[in-house]
């Protein structure tokens, strides 16, 4: 075990402890059923990795807000910007007036981007609508109708980017009819890949099958655009492999269809690259990022080529709170933050800590079937057996609240919801990331013993 110099985590009450209780009580009768709840934490305040709750206990967040706190929960920057920018102007409307914020972040993400050609960005509020607008500037720019996604893709909740998302049971029951000329393709998911094909065998089968796509579900000539998250983020954390993404790319530049590189939960220094694209080499038209953009403000872009940005009419997309003048500060802080403090890098360094405690566990786990990510945004595949991969669905369930009650914050992901994922804040100290792993260590051994 990992010796700690400091103990972040302080447990002083049952958890949810009595006052969490009363208010989780309340949130039950006054709000949906259908809003999920991954943990009974009730926050009272938080900053880096750490989490109060009102009964005065502290956790070690590992989930991050499901990625959007990069740079942590509350960094002096972004509240200082914030705190400024609400004493001057809270709104406008990009659609009425401009405000110099809005332009710099922009100019920033132009500048971000992987591209060496002319860019242009718009800025929204959650991921699902910068994913619409994408689609939109394809299929205005190419005057096609159909878009191609993949399964374990995780795009958004309205009515387009439902329709894209998989995982069918928890996100779509009962929502249908879905919208049309979306045609969603297998995923090259290794770990569950024939027993009888090697990775490599499996890429080029998951190749041939999206050539093979290309002739019988759709010809390339109405695709406007194939989207596809580097990294399955919802799905698993399950990178894209090297041939099968730098195939799609010459399959898109092939037939005119625009590649959008949906980077909602992979940007923003996460996976060691600024965006996870940069791994392949591969130049999308456009990139869609959120979640990590603002720091906890709700924000959202999609940056691309000029050219395919221009394309709808003037006024063809937009909102009422899209880059708002509050977001924008948080989002400008927040990249200079990334850059400065150097957490592109210290993704790479955070990652490395926890692969070899993952892959390390496995000799004594046996619960752990797969340990997988880029950087710092990885997985852990739970299943009940090693040979059959039985996803281990509600252990996985019972780890996380557990780990709950020794003071941590985890969430699941997956297919199968077997998956923990581990979004951890980048400003995470070397002391809490270690003792966070600990205590999950200990859980990981008691839930076993007790099977």
């Amino acid at each position: 075990m990992t010796v700690v110099s400091t103990r972040a985590i302080q447990v002083n009450t049952e958890i949810p402890g009595p006052k969490a209780r009363e208010i989780l009580a309340r949130r039950d009768a006054a709000v949906v059923r259908g809003l999920g709840r991954a943990t009974p934490v009730v926050a009272a305040h938080a900053h880096g990795a750490l989490v109060t709750d009102v009964d005065g206990n502290t956790f070690i967040d590992l989930a991050g807000g499901i990625g959007v706190l990069a740079v942590g929960h509350t960094p002096g920057a972004v509240v200082d910007a914030i705190k400024k920018q609400a004493e001057e102007l809270i709104h406008l409307c990009s659609l009425v007036g401009t405000t110099e914020s809005y332009v710099q972040v922009c100019e920033m993400l132009n500048g971000l981007t992987p591209g060496d050609f002319p860019k242009k960005t718009i800025l929204s509020n959650v991921g699902a609508e910068a994913v619409e607008n994408a689609i939109r500037c394809a299929r205005a720019y190419t005057g096609r109708p159909a878009i191609i996604c993949f399964e374990g893709a995780y795009h958004g909740r309205t009515l387009l980017t439902m329709t894209l998302t998989s995982k069918y049971d928890l996100f779509k029951k009962g929502f249908g009819p879905f919208a049309s000329d979306v045609y969603r393709l297998g995923f090259p998911y290794q770990y569950r890949r024939p027993s009888q094909m090697s990775e490599d065998e499996f890429t080029d089968w998951c190749i041939t099958t999206f050539d093979n796509a290309l002739v019988a579900q759709v010809d390339p000539s109405a695709v406007a655009a194939v989207i596809i998250e580097p990294m399955l983020g919802e799905g698993g954390f399950i990178p894209t492999p090297l041939r099968y993404m730098q195939h799609i790319a010459m399959r898109c530049q092939q037939h005119g269809m625009m590649l959008i590189a949906d980077e909602i939960q992979t940007g923003f220094g996460r996976t060691g690259k600024m965006f996870a694209i940069e791994h392949y080499g591969v130049v999308p038209d456009m990139v869609v990022t959120a979640k990590s953009l603002g720091a906890g403000m709700p924000i959202s872009a999609v940056t691309g080529r000029a050219d395919v940005m221009d394309a709808p009419n003037p006024g063809g997309i937009g909102g009422t709170y899209g880059g708002n003048p509050l977001t924008c500060v948080a989002a400008i802080q927040t990249i200079q933050m990334l850059q400065e403090d150097k957490l592109v890098e210290r993704a790479d360094y955070l990652g490395q800590i926890m692969r070899e405690r993952f892959e390390g566990w496995r000799d004594t786990i046996d619960l752990i079937g797969d340990v997988r990510g880029l950087g710092a945004m990885l997985a852990i595949e739970l299943v009940l057996d090693r040979t059959t991969k039985t996803p281990a669905k509600d252990l996985t369930l019972a780890i996380i609240q557990e780990a709950n009650r020794r003071g941590l914050i985890m969430i699941r992901a997956g297919l199968y919801s077997s998956c923990l994922r581990f979004l951890i804040p980048l400003v995470i100290t070397d002391d809490q990331l270690h003792e966070a792993l600990d205590v999950l260590e200990d859980v990981l051994l008691d839930i076993q013993k007790g099977r």
